[in-house]
């Protein structure tokens, strides 16, 4: 019997326009998240390397920041994931939205 899987791919293209692979992608436990790694997992998932699930399990995060994480790619780019920025960025967001 065939089971239906889905074919993920080997490799995806980063957000610095890398290769990345599963050995390439931060080291699971991370803690400390810099706008780049933050990225480089945005893309794995949506490049299909890994499932939202298995990056919450892998890295110990909750739905919820995932989320905003790839809310701020695609509202702002890589500028929105820094943390030093999110309230600015947020604030130009929500002024765009009522235009």
């Amino acid at each position: 019997m065939i089971e239906n899987q889905k074919i993920r791919p080997a490799q995806v293209i980063g957000p610095l326009g890398e290769p990345l692979t599963l050995d390439t992608l931060p080291p699971p436990g991370t803690t400390r998240w810099v706008v780049r790694r933050k990225a480089e997992v945005v893309a794995a998932v949506n490049g299909g390397l890994l499932s939202v699930d298995e990056v919450c399990e892998r890295y110990g995060l909750t739905l919820e920041e995932f989320a905003s994480w790839q809310r701020g790619i695609e509202r702002s780019g890589m500028p929105g994931l820094r943390v030093t920025r999110i309230q600015h960025y947020k604030s130009l967001y929500e002024r765009q939205q009522k235009f």
